[in-house]
């Protein structure tokens, strides 16, 4: 739970309030209040390692032009006892710090010691998070956007784990309302149409066209005959259901499992039918935010902001896709007590967003605790063009065959290389592409060189010796330098992709942490030079096989010791 970051910062905190306490202490600057220092990595290497730009928010405060007051706060900076080598003012009033390699060679050491748990840290206090993601409708197979959706919630709530909080995967079966109508009418017209012709049963418009629902009535038929065809059409389509849906359920659970995506809860929609709706819409209902026109229950726009009113309860009695949704919102939030609720959703749903956000505030909830991430569309490329149907089967691809063609460790790369907001052209070539040009290849070829370097100095009876026996500061190339310094970034990188909720932050970490292997590789030797620098070198690609391999492990990709 520990960052080399946190250490640093809390330093420069220490050594520039010193510093204004000093130089007010001596008349240089008046008495004031100082705000909360930030510190930021310049975009340039040139302009030091962390930057503030303190001075400029101070200086109104301070009657003082901000390079005046920089460079007064500059000249009572004390270095002694910490990383800094050297404090420059910059620009119109920037203070950037420039750091020792002390702090590098510290970053190396707490990565031996940390090992597997390198790059956790605790912005999370152990705060309740749910992130609810994929809950696909189970009347059919899980297709692309459920896959992309599948990588990112998941990688999400990975993150977050490892920023310290506490974290529940939840998938909501939608196994009752409109959907399930449809999926037994659909049952029902395919299976009649076994038996009497396609001509003779018309299929519903708006029904589930899917292969998979003539492979269910098919597979019922097999196992009992035509014991429903004497059915009454309420009878059959409660069988066909009943028989159907748990089979779409567990290919879901197993498709998910085969994507390493394990929850720990299946919420079922159909339970909130027997009082939790009911429950939730007198709530509502006392706090003055439904009414009541037209013979249904509606939440009002006037009392939530919302541009129109938002029917719940439907004149036949029976209650909304929103009802059901507020109702398993409140359950989240009131009867299992999580302090924020993170929901993945495709873009399409974007104007659900408000309503919800809206529902929330009715019932007495903060809308800040509820989040929404929005993922767009996915585009599957194969040969140059977009691939919409599967080759093998004739039907639209399906997160299992996108697995046969491009396997889980690229499927899971691939999904979180762009932030959810984008749009993502998934280059199907690429992905079983073995080069360097396929990113998720980059960077398991570089954890399965090191291991390649690491197994043949041990046949050689070569072992890198203890930490504290190594001599760190025998790395002074800058191929080394960047390296190290990229590998402590590894904990920050998890807390803002906590904070943005943005995984695609590690893959893209990852991979530069690849990059720069290969390029320390190319430039220095690990074996060959003098034991003490062999030794130093060592320990650098022990340590970067650690950040690779749990980078990897988070993604719930593999990290191969030989390819």
């Amino acid at each position: 739970m520990y960052s080399i970051y946190e250490e640093i910062t809390e330093q420069l905190e220490t050594a520039v309030k010193n510093a204004i306490s000093r130089a007010i202490s001596e008349g240089e600057l008046p008495e004031a209040e100082i705000p909360k220092i930030m510190f930021e990595r310049p975009r340039e290497e040139a302009f030091g390692d962390l930057s503030t730009n303190l001075a400029m928010q101070m200086a109104k405060q301070m009657k003082m032009a901000p390079r005046n007051l920089a460079q007064v706060i500059v000249k009572h900076i004390k270095t002694e006892g910490t990383y800094i080598d050297k404090v420059e003012v910059a620009g119109p009033g920037f203070i950037n710090f420039y750091f020792n390699n002390e702090w590098l060679y510290r970053t190396l050491r707490l990565i031996d010691e940390k090992r597997e748990h390198y790059g956790e840290i605790n912005i999370g206090n152990g705060e309740k998070v749910m992130v609810e993601f994929v809950s696909a409708n189970p009347t059919g197979p899980l297709h692309m956007g459920n896959a992309r959706g599948g990588a990112l919630g998941d990688c999400i709530a990975s993150v977050l784990e490892k920023a310290g909080y506490n974290v529940t995967r939840e998938y909501y079966i939608n196994d009752a309302g409109n959907q399930i109508e449809k999926f037994g009418i659909s049952l029902e017209a395919r299976y009649l149409q076994q038996f009497m012709g396609e001509d003779s049963v018309p299929f519903p418009e708006d029904g589930y066209h899917g292969e998979d629902i003539i492979d269910h009535v098919k597979d019922y038929i097999k196992e009992h005959g035509d014991n429903l065809l004497d059915k009454s059409p309420e009878e059959r389509r409660k069988a066909l259901v009943e028989y159907a849906l748990p089979r779409n359920l567990k290919r879901i659970r197993d498709g998910l499992t085969r994507y390493r995506i394990n929850y720990d809860v299946w919420f079922s929609e159909s339970s909130l039918y027997e009082g939790e709706i009911e429950e939730t819409m007198n709530i509502l209902r006392e706090r003055g935010y439904v009414v009541e026109k037209d013979g249904a229950v509606w939440l009002s726009a006037e009392k939530t902001g919302l541009e129109k009113d938002e029917v719940l309860i439907r004149q036949n009695g029976y209650p909304t896709y929103m009802a059901s949704d507020i109702a398993y919102h409140r359950n989240k939030f009131v009867k299992r007590g999580f302090d924020r609720v993170i929901n993945l959703w495709g873009a399409d749903h974007h104007g659900h967003v408000a309503r919800m956000k809206a529902a929330m505030e009715a019932l007495g909830i903060s809308k800040d605790r509820l989040q929404i991430v929005l993922f767009q569309l996915v585009h599957l490329y194969k040969d140059g063009e977009i691939v919409r149907m599967s080759k093998r089967t004739g039907r639209a691809i399906t997160l299992d065959d996108l697995l046969d063609e491009v396997g889980v460790d690229a499927a899971r790369f691939f999904f979180n290389m762009k932030t959810s907001g984008s749009h993502l052209d998934f280059d199907m070539d690429l992905a079983v592409e073995q080069s360097n040009n396929n990113p998720v290849f980059y960077v398991q070829y570089a954890h399965a060189r090191i291991c390649s370097i690491l197994r043949k100095l041990n046949e050689e009876n070569i072992e890198m010796l203890p930490a504290d026996r190594i001599n760190l500061a025998l790395l002074t190339q800058p191929e080394e330098l960047a390296l190290i310094k990229k590998l402590a970034e590894y904990p920050e990188e998890i807390r803002m992709a906590a904070q943005t909720l943005e995984p695609s932050r590690l893959t893209h970490y990852v991979i530069d942490v690849a990059s720069h292997f290969h390029r320390f590789y190319n430039a220095c030797r690990v074996k060959g030079e003098r034991e003490n620098l062999m030794q130093a070198r060592l320990f650098l690609i022990h340590c970067t096989r650690i950040v690779i391999k749990n980078v990897l492990d988070l993604l719930k990709i593999e990290a191969p010791e030989k390819m």
